[in-house]
């Protein structure tokens, strides 16, 4: 298990199953807040939801198995930040950041921190080249995280989220090139 301290307050803990009533209680608490950004909070009804997304990640093969930490502020769970990989990502030495922030510990930096020590990670200890981070139109909080770790602004994807609901949202692009980190 991968524990990356990021400051004194905030430590990074790679996710496992006694996670889930932590995770699961924020999202049932939360499914306004959360679900305006996050589409599979309406799917998450119970802590079986929970529990099955952990096994997704945990039971997938370690080559192809994304990197998600439990975000701890002041040793209390605050959310999830993570390393997505596809089977071409590892390959061409690629990855997107993804991450969540329960509400009470919004506007803290917590998030640009901990995504400033997953970059450090997955240039430094993974080797990798290209970080991206996507995040929904209009989501601004969002959005400011890469751009205050100096990721550039690439476009737009169109549709490039589904919602449960069957609505489709527009994603701005954001890269970190390793040679531009630093």
């Amino acid at each position: 298990m991968i524990k990356l301290i990021v400051s004194d307050e905030i430590t990074l803990k790679q996710l496992e199953e006694t996670d889930a009533p932590y995770i699961f209680r924020v999202i049932d608490s939360q499914r306004e807040y959360l679900g305006r950004w996050l589409p599979f909070v309406p799917g998450t009804k119970t802590i079986l939801d929970t529990m099955a997304f952990i096994w997704s990640v945990t039971e997938t093969p370690e080559f192809f198995r994304e990197l998600v930490f439990c975000i701890h502020y002041r040793n209390e769970f605050a959310g999830l930040i993570g390393l997505k990989f596809n089977p071409a990502d590892k390959a061409n030495k690629r990855t997107e950041i993804g991450y969540w922030l329960s509400e009470p510990f919004q506007k803290k930096g917590i998030v640009t921190q901990a995504a400033k020590m997953l970059i450090d990670y997955a240039f430094d200890e993974l080797e990798l080249n290209r970080i991206a981070i996507k995040c929904a139109v209009g989501n601004h909080p969002s959005k400011n995280i890469p751009m205050r770790l100096g990721f550039i602004f690439e476009g737009i994807e169109r549709d490039g989220e589904l919602f449960p609901d069957g609505h489709f949202v527009d994603l701005e692009v954001f890269s970190l090139l390793k040679k531009e980190w630093k």
